[in-house]
């Protein structure tokens, strides 16, 4: 590697380890699957001004914009009478949930939402309302850690608040 290159992470690491094996056994749905991931990890090292090495945690998140990508094409194949692309989707976005931390359930989101609606109130000295669905959601969305989808933790937090 390069100078402005520092070590390679951990998951990185797993996903090339993951494709050499996936090569080794002809699967070509991983294969595919996690060329396109490491693709996209490679574009966002390079996005910007100064080329890096992503860290772990950067790499999570190419991970999980990808699995969402592959979640929302199948709603679109599938709305579109396009089942066989729909499936296709949908596995790789199972390959893809090998290398994601687990999904909180929704009573995990309830509390995690319920904590951040009452630290907001602490802070506040008032119960918030709507106006204050930034101020819950940045705690609310820092809590939950990528462990669920943005839209999931507003809608938990937006019934709280109404």
């Amino acid at each position: 590697m390069q100078g402005t290159f520092t070590r390679v992470s951990e998951l990185k690491q797993r996903l090339r380890d993951d494709l050499t094996a996936a090569m080794k056994a002809r699967d070509e749905l991983v294969k595919s699957t996690l060329r396109m991931t490491l693709t996209a990890i490679g574009n966002a090292e390079v996005a910007g001004t100064e080329a890096r090495e992503l860290s772990d945690d950067e790499v999570l998140k190419v991970i999980a914009k990808e699995a969402k990508k592959r979640a929302e094409s199948a709603e679109a194949f599938t709305a579109g009478g396009r089942a066989e692309l729909a499936a296709q989707e949908l596995a790789e976005a199972d390959v893809l949930a090998r290398y994601l931390p687990t999904q909180l359930t929704d009573d995990e989101l309830a509390v995690i939402a319920r904590s951040a609606v009452d630290e907001t109130e602490a802070e506040l000295g008032a119960k918030p309302g709507p106006r204050q669905m930034g101020q819950v959601m940045k705690k609310a969305n820092a809590a939950a850690a990528g462990r669920a989808d943005g839209g999931r933790v507003a809608a938990a937090v937006k019934a709280l608040l109404a």
